[in-house]
C-alpha cells in the first residue's frame, strides 16, 4: 500500500517517511500543499497523513480539494491544535481522522493501519488464497502452516496479488503500489522480488506469469 505523508518540517517529515517504510508502506513525501495536491493528482494512494500548517495551501484546502476531487485516499490531519472545536472542523472538511500533536509513533502507525484497512474494496485483516495465509495487521504469511520470511517488498507484492482476488495485476500497477516515487519504471525491481518471493512460498508455484499482461495468485 502506499502513502502521501505532507508535512513541511524537514525531521518531522523524514521521521514518518522512514517509520512508515520500516512498517511495510511504500511512502512519498510533499512539503507543501500545492505539491501534495499534485501528488495525489498523478499517483493512488490509499492514506494521505496530512499536516494542517502548511506552506503555499494550507492543509485544510488540501483537505477539501482532495475530497471535492473525490481522490478515494483516507486522510489523516495532524495538527498542534487538539481542541474539540479542531477536530470538528478537520472532520467538517472531510478527513477520516484527526491527530493531535505531539503524538507517539506507534498511534499514528495503528491509525494508518486502520485507514488503510478502510480502502475501497475494504482490505480484510486476514487474507487467504488457496494455501496461503496472510495476516494484514501483523504483516506475516504461512503457506500450509509454515511460516514464509518475506522482506517487505515481497510482502506488498503478494498483499497486491491476494487482495486482486484472482485478477491479472500488471508489474506497473505492482511498481506504482509497492514502491515510492522514486522508483524506476523501466527497473527490472519487480521481476527481480518475484523471484524471491515464488522460491520462499516453495512448491507447486502459487503465482503465475501471463506473459504481457502480468501475475496472478492461484488457488
Amino acid at each position: 500500500m502506499r502513502l502521501l505523508v505532507v508535512e513541511d518540517e524537514e525531521i518531522m517529515g523524514d521521521a514518518l517517511v522512514r517509520g512508515l517504510r520500516r512498517s511495510g508502506y511504500a511512502v512519498d513525501l510533499a512539503v507543501d500543499g500545492a505539491a501534495a495536491l499534485d501528488q495525489a493528482t498523478v499517483n493512488h494512494y490509499d492514506v494521505v497523513v496530512l499536516d494542517r500548517d502548511l506552506p503555499l495551501l494550507h492543509g485544510d484546502e488540501v483537505c477539501r480539494a482532495l475530497v471535492r476531487d473525490r481522490i478515494p485516499a483516507r486522510i489523516l490531519m495532524l495538527t498542534a491544535a487538539g481542541s474539540v472545536a479542531e477536530k470538528v472542523d478537520g472532520f467538517a472538511l472531510g478527513a477520516d481522522d484527526y491527530l493531535p500533536k505531539p503524538f507517539a509513533f506507534a498511534e499514528l502507525l495503528a491509525r494508518v493501519d486502520a485507514l488503510a484497512r478502510r480502502t475501497s474494496p475494504a482490505v480484510p485483516p486476514r487474507l487467504t488464497v488457496g494455501e496461503v495465509d496472510i495476516d494484514t495487521a501483523r504483516r506475516s504469511v504461512t503457506r500450509a502452516g509454515r511460516a514464509v520470511r518475506l522482506t517487505l517488498k515481497e510482502y506488498g507484492v503478494l498483499a497486491e496479488l491476494a487482495r486482486a482476488d484472482g485478477a491479472v495485476v500488471s508489474a506497473e500497477d505492482l511498481l506504482e503500489r509497492v514502491w515510492d516515487e522514486h522508483a524506476d519504471a523501466f527497473s527490472n525491481a519487480v521481476r527481480v522480488t518475484m523471484v524471491g518471493l515464488r522460491r520462499k512460498l516453495g512448491e507447486p508455484p502459487v503465482i503465475e506469469t501471463l506473459r504481457g499482461a502480468g501475475y496472478r495468485l492461484c488457488t
